[in-house]
């Protein structure tokens, strides 16, 4: 309950049982599990272009590196699978037994102490929700309580993302390197490699997404959500009501860092490694697209967005391996210049008008209040 109103309208409840019907009944029923494995990789991003639109869209802070907190997520899942499949017993062949491969490659002949405490699956979702935190926290704090904001702080999120991928990459015998960490076989004996497990990681994975939409829109519905668009629209005027605008900036910043660590761990899971290339500048450009097409301004419309663009990447990938960097820039110079509210503007202007009829409601209702500056004032 926010204000005395339920947070979820029948337009939201529609919006998440259609959703909820797709990823549950549709998809599952009409498509093959090397397909639907694939459909699961892109839902993992699709926490992230949740999380830029709370951040982007409602906060109006762009941030170019969410690719940085996606792959934290990973690679805290990634170092526990990889421990659980370095036993003594499975690594007998190698220099030094007990630790990953490519630490003995490299000549390393002690586990890391950073690596000791993943071990414990307890340790690693806690670290999966505190790192990223953490992280983005110290980034907020040092920008926004600098005022710091508009296209410095996408600038400096980007060399962030830039200087971890280097980071990750030259530690070789920590890290994996540019390889990443592969071979991730078993959760807690369980292998994650059969089909069976692949269909159990990606309901899994759906149960997550749609508790996070949930909890987004909890959000969005709350005072909080309106603080956060009338940051957006009129920053000034918020501070000199009282608010500590700064405060705001580092919460949504680091609740949108938690959702992409999230993606990346489900995207470890679900594909079995991690590696740099999804944490440098052109992973965290792409999580911002998938937000832009589905609709800056809607949760749901992220999801639509990110499924579309992964599905047209993979089918030009497919047939026109070429082509697809041009589509991409095709499909992102239609976002700006013909609808530039996304696929959720194209659907509020020619759909939501007809659904309200259909549920009773007058059609000035479908306008998400969120959207309107004036109601944050």
């Amino acid at each position: 309950m926010t204000n005395g109103k339920f947070f979820l309208g029948r337009q939201e409840l529609l919006g998440l049982a259609i959703l909820a019907a797709l990823i549950f009944i549709v998809l599952p029923a009409s498509i093959d599990i090397f397909r639907l494995n694939l459909i699961g990789k892109y839902l993992t991003y699709a926490f992230v272009a949740i999380g830029l639109v709370l951040c982007w869209g409602m906060g109006g802070i762009l941030s170019l590196g969410q690719g940085v907190f996606f792959g934290i997520g990973g690679y805290c899942m990634a170092m526990f699978l990889k421990l659980e499949s370095s036993t003594p017993e499975a690594t007998k062949i190698q220099s030094t037994p007990g630790i990953p491969d490519f630490m003995d490659w490299n000549q390393i002949t002690e586990l890391p102490w950073f690596w000791v405490p993943f071990n414990s699956l307890a340790f690693t979702l806690i670290a999966i929700f505190v790192l990223p935190a953490f992280f983005a926290f110290i980034i907020g704090a040092a920008m926004f309580k600098r005022r710091v904001g508009g296209v410095y702080f996408a600038i400096i999120t980007q060399a962030i993302a830039a200087i971890l991928t280097i980071l990750i990459i030259g530690q070789q015998g920590y890290t994996g390197g540019v390889n990443g960490i592969t071979d991730l076989r078993t959760l807690l004996g369980w292998d994650i490699r059969t089909d069976s497990a692949k269909y159990v990681l990606y309901f899994l994975n759906g149960a997550l997404l749609i508790g996070v939409l949930i909890a987004c829109q909890f959000v969005l519905k709350s005072k909080l959500g309106r603080l956060l668009v009338a940051v957006r629209d009129k920053e000034d005027r918020v501070r000199f009501s009282g608010y500590d605008v700064a405060n705001f900036k580092i919460f949504v910043f680091c609740f949108a860092a938690v959702l992409s660590a999230i993606g990346g761990a489900m995207f470890t899971l679900q594909v079995g490694f991690m590696s740099p290339s999804f944490v440098g500048i052109v992973p965290s450009i792409e999580m911002v697209i998938y937000c832009a097409v589905g609709g800056r301004l809607s949760i749901f419309g992220a999801v639509y967005g990110t499924l579309l663009v992964n599905w047209a990447k993979t089918t030009f990938s497919e047939t026109f391996p070429e082509l697809w960097l041009f589509g991409l820039g095709a499909l992102f110079i239609a976002v700006v210049l013909v609808f530039p509210n996304g696929l959720s503007g194209l659907y509020r202007t020619n759909v939501a008008p007809a659904v309200d009829r259909w549920l009773g409601r007058s059609s000035t209702s479908a306008k998400p209040p969120l959207e309107d500056p004036q109601a944050a004032e």
